[in-house]
């Protein structure tokens, strides 16, 4: 039985039967519940290693009504607070009260913290509720047994731990072992399910489209805002009219008021409401993705359309099955092969004074980026350059730069942003390395050798059908690399054996309904560690980005929902520009204060100067994703994002102004070597990282000097960069070769101070300063 806790209620009181009858009733078939071990180990529970369970409720405080009558008092008379504390003191001591508290599901770790709770409310509240007094009264007259304060021990265990109460239903909310329950629509309807399996240049996703152009309706759902554009340019130049739907942009063929029958979106914006004749779904091997498979899985499961044309690597074709199994559905796989030659040459590059018109040197850091660029144009080689980070604008522009037989551009650097997206007219894909920051479970950076299916696709850009170079080739820069890649390409790609899932706005309003003092990143760990899925076919999607916003804004006093949907928001939270600005968009709309735009281009200072440094390239490149920001959030609060038409005028511009950044990089780099040691520029993520990585350092052991004398420098330290968190720190990303260099030279001044007499170190004078000591000038 429920029980309605209408003070401390979060959301609209309205809403819970339905929103309850639609987790409970639909995502869960059987009424009943049933325990994961009965399974036979088919669902296992996903709990995280080493974690209590329990520790991840947040105790409420119980306090007293000051202005009830005492009424204990009057019936039996004060009680002496050094005698409670005794009887209390042998009450918790008990073996069997220990015992009885386990048999009512309070742990040790409840149990420790109810008591402690129980034990300050007797001793504290002014006016115990009056049976709780004159139970306690008894005892300290002898009319009574210390047992009996179990009771109302456990009443108040239960008002300090609402979960205790309500574990079941949190059990069933996020049992998300069956989620194509979850869109009874599609399930209602026969819907044919074909899929196009092939290599990159093969032609699947080709097919798929002329269906979705000569259809009556139809949506494509791709990975990217460039290859939605791109769907939705080629439909209207083909004669079908279609919309265009992105986080941060509509586009109607005639008009928001008039919708046309076929959209090209980003998967994560495709309607689960809406009917359709065709859907395509593009890429469908990023069902597999850590932080975005769900959306694929969502749209797999919910889309109402007829025919569904999935397109992807050939890896994607069981668990598809699998999942079509689960709805009845059956699946056609049609199979493609590459329909240009891709030959691995016999030799590496090894030098840049190689490097050949149609060539594209594939880097993973944009420190490499930068560097190959100069490097190139310093042989008087005109470069295009592409990586993540740039705008859409800008990618295509230096795309179109490079692909045009006119143009004297005969040469790109990129990073991997070319695996997908962009038509580009490649001869020879060189790897400059094959290793790449890859993101694993738990959502933290690691060093490791690129993909069998990212390699594949990578190379597979090369020879591209119908252009200039119909035979496409690949090598790897450094000669040690290339035994390596030819193994890499001989495999095929890895099977995807499960799908994504993430938590819903509607289940998390349901959990924070039963945890009031709940924060919503502390309802997103309590549903992850309880959530059953089925482990054959599905897995949790990485929630560490959002927690991470959601405790960057959970000052903030926001409605949970839109907690929810701004800490859905796609930034990057490595760059602290956004960062803040995310946080300023979220105090501000607390406010109930509209976000204009003169408020936008104070905090951003508009008008923007063009880039002189690669760090100002970065800035602009921080400034258009805030842009992003607001015109994502504008699609979902427009009363208070009322601008967005002039912000995508500025974006425009913004992105003009980019464009000639990176037309102009190696000037950019030029400028830079007076801010940057290296010379080739250095990443905003470095500044971003410094003081938390020599802060990691001073606290570290393993890197600190432990007093033995093992031939160091004058800095004081055992090899500064030479530990096992060097290491560590080197192999996730999180520390440059340029960083390191840093904090050498930084230690080893210090050091120098330190034989000068100087009793403080530039560390503690900015504490001091922090603490409001006045710095001496």
């Amino acid at each position: 039985m429920l029980k309605l806790r209408v003070k401390s209620f979060p959301i609209n009181l309205k809403n819970y039967s339905r929103l309850r009858h639609f987790i409970l009733g639909k995502i869960n078939s059987d009424e009943g519940h049933h325990d994961a071990t009965s399974f036979g180990g088919y669902v296992q529970k996903r709990f995280k290693k080493n974690q209590n369970l329990s520790s991840l409720f947040t105790p409420l405080p119980v306090k007293s009504n000051p202005d009830d009558i005492n009424v204990g008092v009057e019936l039996t008379g004060s009680l002496n607070k050094n005698d409670l504390l005794k009887i209390l003191n042998k009450f918790y001591q008990r073996k069997e009260i220990k015992a009885l508290s386990m048999e009512s599901g309070l742990d040790t770790y409840v149990q420790h913290q109810a008591y402690i709770g129980f034990r300050k409310f007797c001793l504290e509240s002014e006016a115990l509720p009056t049976d709780l007094h004159v139970i306690l009264s008894d005892i300290l007259q002898g009319a009574g047994h210390v047992d009996d304060i179990f009771p109302y021990y456990l009443r108040h265990a239960k008002q300090m731990f609402p979960h205790l109460e309500c574990m079941d239903d949190l059990k069933k909310i996020s049992d998300l072992r069956e989620p194509a329950n979850w869109y009874p629509s599609a399930r209602a309807m026969t819907r044919r399910i074909i899929f196009h399996a092939g290599p990159t240049n093969s032609g699947k996703t080709y097919h798929a489209l002329e269906r979705f152009l000569t259809a009556k309706s139809g949506v494509y759902c791709g990975p990217l805002k460039l290859l939605a554009t791109e769907v939705h340019k080629k439909a209207n130049d083909y004669g079908t009219p279609c919309d265009l739907v992105t986080g941060e942009e509509r586009k109607f063929a005639h008009g928001p008021d008039n919708p046309s029958n076929h959209v090209a979106c980003t998967v994560e914006m495709t309607s689960v409401n809406n009917s359709y004749e065709v859907a395509v779904i593009d890429e469908i091997q990023m069902v597999r993705d850590n932080a975005r498979g769900w959306a694929w899985t969502r749209a797999l499961l919910g889309v109402m359309a007829e025919e569904i044309h999935v397109c992807g690597e050939e890896g994607a074709v069981e668990l598809i099955k699998s999942i079509m199994t689960t709805t009845g559905e059956d699946v056609e796989v049609r199979k493609y092969k590459r329909l240009t030659k891709l030959e691995l040459e016999e030799s590496a590059v090894v030098s840049l004074d190689r490097i050949q018109p149609g060539d594209c040197i594939v880097c993973f850091s944009k420190n490499d980026v930068y560097s190959v660029s100069r490097g190139i144009e310093a042989r008087g080689i005109e470069v295009a350059v592409i990586y993540g980070g740039l705008p859409p604008g800008t990618k295509l522009a230096q795309a179109q730069k490079f692909n045009d037989p006119e143009s004297s551009c005969k040469v790109l650097v990129a990073t991997d942003a070319i695996g997908m997206g962009l038509n580009l007219s490649i001869r020879r894909v060189i790897f400059y390395s094959l290793i790449k920051p890859l993101m694993n479970n738990k959502g933290e950076k690691e060093m490791d050798l690129i993909p069998v299916s990212q390699a594949l696709q990578i190379a597979g850009r090369a020879g591209r059908y119908n252009t200039q170079f119909e035979t496409g080739y690949v090598t790897t820069f450094k000669s040690e690399d290339l035994p390596t890649l030819k193994n890499i390409l001989s495999q095929t790609p890895e099977e995807i054996v499960q799908a994504g899932l993430h938590p819903t706005a509607e289940q998390i309003e349901l959990y924070a309904y039963h945890l009031p003092g709940s924060t919503l990143s502390n309802l997103m760990d309590i549903f992850v560690t309880l959530s059953t899925v089925d482990d054959s076919l599905y897995f949790m999607c990485n929630i560490e980005d959002f927690k991470f916003l959601a405790e960057m804004i959970q000052h903030v006093p926001l409605p949970l929902r839109a907690r929810y949907v701004f800490c859905c928001a796609p930034i990057n939270r490595k760059m602290p520009f956004v960062c803040s600005l995310f946080l300023k968009f979220a105090r501000q709309y607390s406010k109930n204060q509209p976000l204009t735009f003169d408020w936008l281009c104070r905090n951003i200072g508009w008008p923007i100067s063009p880039p002189k440094t690669i760090l100002d390239l970065i800035h602009l490149e921080a400034v258009f994703d805030v842009l992003d920001l607001y015109l994502w959030l504008s699609y979902r609060f427009s009363d208070l994002f009322p601008d967005c038409d002039l912000v995508r005028d500025i974006q425009f511009e913004l992105d003009s102004i980019i464009q000639q950044g990176v037309f102009q990089l190696t000037r950019l780099l030029r400028n830079s070597e007076t801010r940057v040691s290296s010379g080739t520029g250095e990443d905003i993520q470095d500044e971003f990282n410094m003081k938390n990585v020599k802060q990691r350092y001073l606290r570290d052991d393993n890197d600190i000097y432990d007093g033995k004398d093992e031939g160091d420098g004058d800095d004081g330290r055992r090899g500064v960069g030479k530990g096992r968190l060097t290491e560590r720190l080197l192999s996730q990303g999180l520390l440059t070769p340029n960083m390191l260099k840093e904090l050498r030279q930084e230690w080893t001044q210090q050091g120098r101070n330190k034989m000068a007499g100087l009793s403080e170190t530039p560390q503690r004078e900015d504490r001091r300063g922090k603490r409001g000591r006045k710095p001496k000038h």
